[in-house]
């Protein structure tokens, strides 16, 4: 599973900027939500997908028996999460591994806790799963508990099978096909994390045909980019933000490749699905566009504000950054606000603005970027100055073709007009902005 994305999730399903007329709160850096994705299985999985940058994190736990939440770190968690929250809504976000590894009968509790310790606030939960083991009696459950889920589906059969394999190297596509009928039998609101990749990008229009076709509404495109170094132990390991060295992994996709699959997608998004249709680059583009805060921490100016608790109590500064070297501590320990609002994490937050290169700083995109994800920062200028994110040339070759629309779209927003209107716009016109 790849996730930048279930702190995406909110974002993804409200798409705020191109529903209604009015940006999302920016909130201040102690006011925000506090937020943190829960591992309740850890990085247990039913799945190996070959670019799955999580699978490798058991490894942290070699000596743990049970990689899986107990009932006391369960309530632990939910009385304290609730507690330090300043808004009025809560958001639980369950992630994995494979988070339907656990039986419905722990999600129930974990209700039944939030009840007992909402203390008045309304409680919300979103949980990411590759979608191969659910049922009606899972289904149901979420219908009737209002639960929004994630779907990691990469498109078409043979796109998904590429790289969605079982532990036993068989395809994984028919049975996650299955699953989304399920949901969709059951009226569960759900959305698409679609990874794009070496494979799959070259088709940008059958990928997105397809998620039309199966009335997918809500889409996530990530695009994967990994690098492997080589560990202590002398095996290969996924590199992190402090390794400068490292060899691309063959699934990355290149900036080529992003660049075009963006372009042409919102071709077509742009021209017959507007408000419709919700990608989340082009809602978060939008918002950053308008200079509302963009709902996504990939393009907002800081990270930081999604950590990452795993089954045992431990804390990490954010879902790609599981390394040792990035635990903020045990939530037996410390407490989820001192690691959450400590000067570690404010610090890890302030990485993204601070090791940027000058090119970045002096990019006519910058607004519309903010450098994109530090992971992906390996690269180097043309004058060799490090920190240049891998996929730049994507995303500049993506703003510049976007730019009109966009600009069109935020003037209707300012006039407190429907952004929808540029797909007439462009039919009277010719196609032409």
């Amino acid at each position: 599973m790849n996730s930048s994305a279930a702190f995406g999730l909110r974002a993804v399903h409200c798409s705020f900027i191109l529903s209604t007329n009015t940006p999302p709160m920016d909130f201040a850096p102690f006011a925000r939500p506090l937020y943190v994705m829960l591992k309740p299985v850890g990085a247990h999985c039913n799945l190996a997908c070959k670019y799955c940058y999580y699978l490798e994190k058991a490894s942290l736990y070699d000596d743990v028996p049970r990689h899986v939440i107990s009932d006391e770190m369960l309530e632990r968690f939910v009385k304290e999460y609730i507690g330090a929250q300043t808004m009025q809504d809560v958001l639980f976000t369950w992630h994995g591994g494979e988070t339907l590894m656990r039986p419905l009968a722990f999600y129930k509790k974990a209700m039944a806790l939030q009840k007992q310790y909402a203390q008045g606030r309304r409680i919300d939960n979103c949980i990411q799963t590759n979608g191969t083991l659910l049922t009606d009696e899972w289904c149901q459950f979420f219908a009737e508990n209002n639960w929004l889920v994630g779907v990691s589906i990469d498109g078409p059969q043979e796109f998904h099978d590429e790289y969605r394999k079982t532990r036993q190297g068989l395809p994984s596509w028919r049975k996650v096909m299955q699953g989304i009928d399920l949901l969709n039998k059951h009226g569960v609101a759900w959305n698409a994390l679609a990874v794009v990749n070496d494979f799959n990008a070259d088709y940008p229009l059958d990928f997105y045909h397809f998620f039309k076709q199966i009335k997918c509404h809500y889409i996530q495109f990530t695009p994967i980019v990994e690098r492997f170094v080589v560990g202590k132990n002398g095996k290969p390991r996924l590199a992190n933000l402090k390794d400068k060295e490292g060899t691309l992994a063959d699934f990355s996709v290149s900036p080529a490749q992003w660049g075009n699959f963006l372009c042409t997608i919102f071709d077509e998004w742009v021209r017959h699905d507007v408000a419709e249709y919700y990608i989340q680059l082009f809602d978060t583009t939008l918002a950053n566009w308008v200079g509302a805060a963009p709902g996504v921490c990939t393009y907002g100016q800081s990270c930081g504000h999604a950590a990452v608790m795993e089954f045992n109590g431990d804390v990490y500064s954010c879902d790609h950054f599981v390394f040792p070297e990035f635990k903020l501590g045990n939530i037996r320990d410390h407490s989820l606000v001192e690691m959450l609002y400590g000067e570690q994490q404010q610090a890890f937050g302030r990485i993204k603005q601070d090791s940027l290169p000058t090119q970045c700083r002096q990019c006519a995109w910058k607004f519309a970027c903010n450098g994109e994800c530090p992971k992906n920062r390996f690269a180097t200028t043309p004058t060799g100055e490090p920190g240049l994110n891998y996929l730049c040339a994507g995303y500049k070759k993506f703003f510049a073709h976007v730019a009109p629309y966009m600009d069109f779209m935020a003037a209707q927003l300012k006039e407190k007009k429907a952004p929808a209107d540029i797909m007439e716009h462009l039919r009277r016109n010719g196609g032409k902005i």
